[in-house]
């Protein structure tokens, strides 16, 4: 499938309606989300927790991951691992398998250019024209990353790990600082909560 049509798709739509706009890490997302459930020959989105997804960034991409697999933090089969990789392990409970795919080195290459550009919007001393122009790349690396060869884009490799335990449901307990309700599992052993360990409390 051509970029183009990617982009006219309904998938696609719902990915750039959810995140708000096109981008280049939109297009991993999604790129990410179709091969990992072709490897798992999963066609439908986990209405419950029939699918799992680790991810190992909060960038743009989890966005489209979460559309196209149904995957969510309010599931529960949406979890996070704070590794700075744009890397995804998708589980499928019904077949028991799993794959991790992981961008691969290089393969997300931008021009000296490009780079420039987006550091000066983000620090927000670009000019209306090149605000303009940065657009324009980004717009045309979004394009490409769809269409790249997905043996050039990602690494995708079987992964034997356990597959993450369903989601809890707890009956509250409250905080022994804060008396806010928390779920037991998340306190310590003097039933204190997280947040308040973090603040000192």
């Amino acid at each position: 499938m051509q970029a183009q049509e990617i982009l006219e798709s309904n998938d696609f739509k719902k990915c750039m309606a959810f995140h708000g706009h096109l981008c280049p890490g939109l297009s991993m997302g999604y790129r990410a989300a179709v091969a990992g459930m072709a490897y798992l020959n999963e066609k439908e989105r986990s209405v419950d927790e029939e699918l799992v997804v680790i991810t190992e960034t909060d960038a743009c991409g989890v966005d489209a991951i979460q559309v196209m697999t149904g995957c969510t933090f309010g599931k529960g089969n949406f979890i996070y691992r704070d590794y700075g990789k744009t890397a995804f392990t998708f589980f499928s409970r019904n077949s028991g398998k799993g794959v991790r795919v992981a961008l691969k080195p290089n393969a997300f290459g931008m021009s000296e250019n490009h780079r420039k550009l987006m550091g000066l919007k983000m620090n927000g001393t670009a000019s209306k024209m090149e605000r303009k122009e940065f657009q324009m790349l980004h717009s045309e690396k979004s394009k490409e990353i769809l269409q790249i060869p997905i043996d050039d884009l990602f690494s995708i490799t079987d992964v034997e790990i356990p597959i993450p335990e369903k989601a809890r449901i707890e009956k509250s307990q409250l905080c022994n600082q804060c008396q806010e309700p928390v779920m037991p599992s998340k306190l310590n052993e003097n039933c204190i909560c997280r947040g308040c360990q973090q603040a000192g409390l």
